[in-house]
């Protein structure tokens, strides 16, 4: 049995890859090498102690323990997490995992490594910025070659328009499925800035989606909020890295202030064919972003020029163009009735804590007595609507940097 119904095809948005220390080093271009840093597992539950005993036995699990993963059968969602996941960093235990949980189609996105390369520090040179995120492709694409299920996701930092188009093109020639995007300005520059044009139009015309997803701009919200004379609060993790409370009440705020950038700056009407996805970062705000989009183009077009061009109104647009994954414990069902059932996508977060250990059985709760074709947009048609040439089988090149 698998963990996914036999009776659904069940395509996943979100999947990790729990990185090992030297996950970008090795594939980084030779000369910007000792400058790479190693893969930090400060802001999770990981240990060092774990990640050393793994590096002992050669980047890899044990045979026992692959045997222990494997046994858990249907109930490997629920039982395996983080670094010790089956497939956790290593790709045939990836598929052997694929098998047992039964889903057709898999995201796969980072975990750590996008620190350098997303890093909203305008210090950080375009060399080290850019080279982090060739480095990160490269083994992006390897690790999801061998299997047509699995959907690598490129991350393209957009802070030099120029750079970014080459690694987009890079990210296309490997294979990779979708780029992944940060959800902060583009440097000083709106997404949708005219510099930034072609680089829309180029993944309009692949048929690659963006996607933005927790981890694309800083996590913590700015000092001054936490400054409440009260003693520090902790993360949801017990530390002090991860997201807090405040964090998590406000997460929204990127994603929904980088899609509304791109309606009102025309990105999404100049480009129909241009796909996206906002992934782990909540959808109980977007039937509020379409109302309200809504409304202020219907009253500041009457003053603004740029809303004039705008040939289908915002709830339009995203929802044609768009979609976005709810988290575990929110309300899919009541989000879709208060919008449309076109714009929601599942996801298990595989092998994340935060995906639960059913996320199935806690949206089918959510879902409630909504018809079929309801449930089959959620599992199946939404994801093919954005990630329709994203399954396509990558080269067979191999993908490391040369010696």
């Amino acid at each position: 049995m698998t963990y996914a119904p036999a009776t659904r095809v069940v395509h996943d948005a979100d999947s990790h890859i729990m990185e090992l220390p030297d996950f970008l080093k090795k594939y980084a271009d030779p000369e910007l090498r000792d400058e790479i840093p190693e893969v930090s597992y400060a802001a999770s539950i990981v240990t060092d102690e774990e990640v050393a005993a793994i590096m002992g036995q050669g980047g890899r699990h044990s045979p026992e323990h692959v045997a222990a993963q494997i046994a858990l059968g249907d109930r490997l969602i629920e039982a395996s997490k983080e670094i010790q996941a089956l497939g956790a960093f290593d790709s045939a235990d990836r598929s052997t995992a694929l098998d047992l949980l039964g889903f057709s189609k898999q995201l796969v996105f980072a975990t750590h490594s996008v620190a350098l390369p997303f890093s909203a520090s305008s210090k950080v040179e375009p060399r080290l910025r850019y080279g982090a995120a060739r480095a990160h492709n490269r083994h992006m694409a390897e690790f999801c070659r061998a299997d047509d299920r699995l959907i690598g996701v490129a991350v393209v930092p957009l802070d030099d328009p120029d750079l970014a188009m080459a690694e987009l093109e890079f990210a296309l020639s490997e294979g990779l499925g979708a780029a992944w995007v940060p959800h902060r300005p583009c440097g000083d520059r709106s997404p949708g800035h005219v510099d930034l044009d072609p680089f829309w139009a180029r993944l309009a015309e692949s048929g690659t989606p963006f996607v933005l997803h927790v981890g694309g701009a800083p996590l913590q919200v700015a000092r001054a909020w936490m400054n409440n004379g009260r003693a520090p609060t902790k993360d949801w993790l017990g530390g002090g890295e991860n997201l807090r409370t405040k964090d998590i009440a406000l997460l929204h705020e990127g994603p929904e202030a980088f899609i509304t950038m791109l309606v009102l700056d025309g990105v999404l009407e100049r480009h129909p064919a241009l796909r996206g996805a906002s992934v782990e970062l909540g959808a109980g705000w977007v039937p509020e972003l379409l109302r309200r989009l809504d409304w202020v183009v219907k009253h500041w077009s009457r003053n603004d020029a740029n809303l004039q061009a705008l040939k289908r109104t915002p709830s339009q647009q995203i929802s044609e163009q768009l979609a976005f994954t709810p988290f575990v414990f929110e309300e899919v069902g009541k989000l879709i009735d208060q919008s449309n059932p076109d714009l929601y996508l599942f996801s298990s977060d595989y092998p994340h804590i935060e995906g639960g250990r059913n996320p199935i059985g806690r949206f089918e709760t959510a879902l409630g007595d909504r018809d079929e074709a309801v449930r089959d947009k959620f599992y199946t048609q939404n994801f093919l609507r954005i990630f329709a040439a994203a399954g396509a089988p990558a080269p067979r090149a191999p993908a490391t940097a040369e010696a």
